[in-house]
């Protein structure tokens, strides 16, 4: 009996859902906005209902984070967007620009492909299909292995929702037999027009790779600057907050913490008295054989989302009870530092520096290992607030969790689970993923000059006395003089000279 490779037919699989869901994609644009709003409504009626068991779901098949918490993700990629997406434009006409006379049309992209992580599969589903047939796009999903039973069956339930409510069949499609493979096939399949990759560096980079559009998630360091202004007890509030939800598996979450020597003593206390646990040397280097891949600064996949319980035990030795976090002092960055790389789980790197100036020559350190994502800073100092602002972070947050602040539940950023990391982690865009990014925009233009009398506008000088040697021998002399030591009359003076002598009129 002859039998069938499980990569052949994962490839099968992903062409097969390829060509049904490009089927999908160019009925859905014909559709309206009442259509597609009917269509949003009936996904989050689903997604609400079932929040709770597709949380269970992913804990029980994954054994990364809480079920609470997921549970709350999977109502924040449905209902939270949902009211965030409702009113935006994305159908027809969406601007009109009357004294430059501009008009701008959306129209869908068509195929949009979503890569999903382990870490927050179900969410991840929800939203990606949320703000994909928001703007007018069909899309199919290639689950992570590990995930890939609560992932299908997400998928599955957000496209019964949407077909219920007047979507054509096949509109929100998912692997049932993921491999590369077939994630790389349905990568380069034509009928794709789009990536959202949201995952490994790994799988993102071959995203990018795959000779199309594609919107991707960098990886994440966020370091965080308690500085000396902050309110501490809020400030280590907010941190365990976010550490801790979800144990960790959001990748805007704290990574380092950052304090000064004026601080240091009270910022300790403070995480003593809620819940964190600093490590010996020799508890934190234990922490660090178990929760990296040797060799590498990659996590160990069994360590993702556990609790500082599950972490400490498995490393040898005994914590309080009721302690949510684990916190190791480092003196650098680097190889011989694990606990300054990314860390998905409830354990924090700790700094101490002497001053702002230190914090901001550490922070640009640790971001360089997860360059363009969020950087988190605690302060009551607006000035401190601008000094930061110009790191190369696509996020920075200003008194508030990073994993809720960067996904935008506990700020004004848009609510998403795909943040971008602008060209200095790779990524075409730096905001946070939203229906605007998944729309082609046309812009209609009219007239606004008679292009046979453009040459004749007031503004326009065509020289043709002085040749192009003669401009560089006027520049050249310019540059022989001491503009250091004129004054400001002279340097003006000097200015119109050049700028007459280039219109001719010299």
């Amino acid at each position: 009996m002859e039998t069938i490779d499980f990569d052949l037919q994962s490839v099968q699989e992903a062409r097969n859902i390829a060509r049904l869901g490009k089927v999908a994609s160019e009925k859905l644009a014909d559709y309206t906005e009442e259509q597609i709003d009917c269509i949003l409504r009936s996904m989050v009626e689903a997604a609400n209902e079932h929040a709770g068991c597709l949380a269970k779901m992913a804990v029980e098949e994954t054994g990364f984070g809480k079920i609470e918490d997921k549970t709350y993700k999977n109502h924040m990629a449905s209902s939270i967007v949902y009211d965030a997406i409702k009113s935006m434009k994305t159908i027809g006409v969406v601007r009109e620009d009357k004294e430059n006379k501009i008009i701008e049309i959306a129209d869908p992209v068509g195929l949009v492909m979503g890569i999903v992580p382990s870490t927050n599969p179900t969410s991840t589903v929800i939203y990606k299909a949320m703000i994909a047939i928001k703007a007018r796009n069909a899309i199919v999903f290639s689950p992570h292995p590990a995930a890939l039973q609560c992932t299908l069956k997400a998928a599955e339930l957000m496209c019964e929702a949407a077909v219920k409510a007047g979507a054509p069949e096949h509109v929100i499609g998912c692997l049932s037999k993921p491999s590369m493979k077939a994630t790389d096939e349905l990568m380069k399949c034509d009928e794709v027009a789009l990536i959202i990759a949201t995952g490994g560096p790994g799988m993102v980079k071959a995203a990018y790779s795959a000779g199309k559009p594609a919107l991707g998630v960098g990886a994440g360091n966020s370091p965080c600057y308690i500085e000396r202004t902050a309110d501490i007890r809020q400030s280590v509030k907010d941190v365990i907050a976010s550490k801790t939800f979800d144990n960790g598996t959001i990748c805007a979450s704290e990574q380092s913490i950052i304090v000064e020597e004026c601080n240091r003593n009270e910022v300790i206390e403070e995480f003593r008295r809620q819940g964190g646990y600093f490590m010996t040397e020799e508890e934190t280097n234990k922490v660090c054989q178990i929760l990296f891949r040797k060799g590498t600064h990659n996590m160990n996949a069994k360590f993702v989302g556990r609790s500082a319980e599950v972490i400490a035990a498995a490393a040898g030795f005994q914590i309080p009870a009721g302690t949510k976090v684990l916190i190791g002092e480092q003196n650098g960055v680097g190889e011989e530092y694990p606990l300054s790389y990314e860390k998905l789980t409830t354990v924090l790197g700790f700094y101490t520096v002497q001053n702002w100036e230190e914090a901001c020559e550490l922070s640009i350190r640790l971001l360089n290992h997860g360059i363009g994502h969020t950087m988190n800073i605690h302060t009551n100092d607006y000035d401190m607030v601008m000094k930061f602002a110009r790191k190369k972070a696509s996020r920075i947050l200003v008194n508030t969790g990073g994993s809720q602040g960067g996904t935008g539940a506990s700020t004004g950023l848009f609510p998403a689970f795909t943040l971008g990391c602008g060209t200095w982690g790779g990524s075409a865009t730096s905001e946070n993923v939203t229906p605007m990014h998944l729309i082609n925009l046309k812009r209609v233009a009219y007239g606004l000059k008679n292009c046979e009398t453009l040459t004749n506008d007031s503004d326009f000088v065509c020289d043709t006395k002085k040749s192009p040697s003669e401009f560089v021998q006027l520049a050249d002399s310019c540059m022989k003089k001491e503009i250091e030591n004129l004054d400001k009359d002279q340097l003006e003076e000097l200015i119109r000279s050049l700028v007459t002598a280039m219109k001719g009129e010299a």
